[in-house]
């Protein structure tokens, strides 16, 4: 069976051979790379599995390195990981506006880092959605990667198409952060349901005027319906 591979994008060399160290000895193909630019070399050379950036690196930082991984359609599937020391707020929702998929603060412990990186490459399959769903005039279709408001195209990240996808294929019901993280991330034990706020609040804005089709329900969490006056 083929070793997940895993890019470490961190220049302190102490902590990338500590972490490649901890990823061989459970089964992982560590490549490490101290900036940007090598790191690119690698992806070219190799599409990873899965990379895990740190925040701050010489030269291009880790957001900007994500958005840019993120624009690439080589790169856009795969999972990143942020590492950060920064625990504020702020900072860990720009990562997830950046493209991050998950973040670890640091000092974090081997056993986090490896539950966080097993639930990343677990929700790559996440719950099959139908080829086509079609609730009034949203229109999702699988087979060609596309969402249609009215007949006119928009633009949905990844994250987000599989987050619609799954509120279209049960509408009108009610669905709470664990639920989301559960069924269209694949795991939720270790993520923060921040994270499905941020994507609801991306997704509203590429939705434009069908954004009210994705209703808030207050205490309880989200539901997709026809009914909302658009």
């Amino acid at each position: 069976m083929k070793k997940p591979r895993v890019l470490i994008v961190e220049d302190e060399s102490s902590i990338a051979e500590l972490i490649a160290v901890n990823l061989r000895h459970n089964g992982f193909e560590p490549i490490w790379s101290e900036d940007g630019v090598s790191a690119q070399r690698e992806i070219d050379a190799f599409l990873p599995d899965l990379i895990l950036l740190d925040w701050m690196l010489p030269g291009q930082s880790g957001l900007q390195l994500a958005r840019q991984w993120r624009k690439d359609p080589r790169t856009k599937s795969v999972p990143i990981l942020m590492l950060t020391a920064r625990g504020d707020e702020p900072d860990k929702v720009a990562g997830l506006d950046a493209g991050a998929d998950d973040y670890i603060t640091k000092p974090f412990s081997t056993q986090e880092m490896l539950a966080r990186i097993r639930a990343v490459l677990r929700r790559r399959a996440p719950e099959a959605v139908a080829e086509r769903v079609e609730i009034g005039e949203l229109v999702l279709d699988t087979a060609t990667h596309r969402v249609t408001w009215q007949g006119a195209p928009l633009k949905v990240g990844p994250t987000e198409f599989k987050l619609l996808g799954y509120l279209m294929q049960h509408a009108e019901r009610v669905h709470s952060r664990a639920q989301l993280l559960d069924k269209v991330w694949g795991d939720h034990v270790y993520i923060e349901e921040r994270t499905v706020d941020v994507h609801v609040k991306r997704l509203r804005e590429s939705l434009g005027a069908a954004a009210p089709m994705v209703e808030t329900v207050r205490g309880a969490g989200y539901r997709l319906t026809a009914q909302a006056t658009v």
